[in-house]
């Protein structure tokens, strides 16, 4: 599985959305394709339900699935070909 750190997105220790928004639209989101890919939800800043959204919108265009939380205790929140 692959796995989306938030803390990639921080500019100075924190999330700032213009910074976010363009590293988002300069990201190579294809290198998830037909993957398996974690967002990561712990940071040690506070991330707004927007940044999360935007992501996961992002990687739909390209994943089999995504997660999201902590490997271990991750949940499901997108299925491509649900059964």
């Amino acid at each position: 599985m692959e796995t989306v750190h938030l803390d990639d997105f921080l500019v100075d220790g924190i999330l700032k959305e213009k910074p976010f928004r363009e590293k988002v639209k300069e990201t190579d989101w294809s290198i998830f394709k037909n993957k398996r890919v974690l967002i990561k939800g712990c940071t040690d800043v506070p991330v707004p339900t927007w940044a999360y959204l935007i992501i996961t919108a992002h990687l739909s265009q390209n994943v089999e699935r995504i997660y999201f939380g902590e490997l271990r205790s991750a949940v499901k929140i997108y299925n491509r070909n649900p059964k």
